[in-house]
């Protein structure tokens, strides 16, 4: 008998609590709320979710979102999404203190964005993400803890 946690189509879903950056949480204990998975969104929503999630310090639960506009895209913008979901989860490494985590999802980020950079798709940043991610990866190869800024998604 499988005894992980599963949900109603019988795939494996872990319902242990988290808490603000996705960490798993013991059985009981309050956890924040998580991000509903498989969302539609349009892209401007998208964006304005993640920017909420990433102002109130859940970068992981901000990778959610990003995740769901990436598996709903094909077609170019696909990787847009990919890379700021990629950012995000760097993001979240940062702020757990795993520099190294933090360096290779930030800078696999700043690079999947990077082909959006001359005509930004929804008014993303690209080039302003970009820099953030660099100088926080930057950071984060000096250090074990780093105190991020909260990246702008637009301008």
């Amino acid at each position: 008998m499988d005894s992980r946690d599963r949900d109603d189509q019988g795939r494996a879903r872990n319902a242990r609590p988290r808490d603000g950056l996705g960490r798993p949480l013991p059985y009981g204990s309050d956890g924040v709320p998580r991000q509903p998975e498989g969302v539609q969104r349009t892209p401007e929503e998208t964006l304005a979710e993640a920017q909420d999630l990433l102002d109130a310090g859940r970068p992981f639960h901000a990778h959610e979102v990003f995740e769901d506009a990436w598996k709903a895209t094909d077609g170019p913008e696909r990787e847009l999404w990919r890379g700021l979901a990629q950012l995000a989860v760097g993001l979240t490494h940062a702020l757990r203190g795993n520099g190294s985590g933090a360096v290779a999802l930030l800078e696999r980020g700043a690079e999947n964005i990077a082909p959006f950079r001359e005509e930004p798709p929804h008014g993303v940043d690209v080039a302003g993400l970009q820099r953030w991610a660099q100088s926080l990866a930057a950071e984060a190869r000096e250090r074990v803890r780093v105190v991020p800024e909260v990246p702008r998604l637009a301008p």
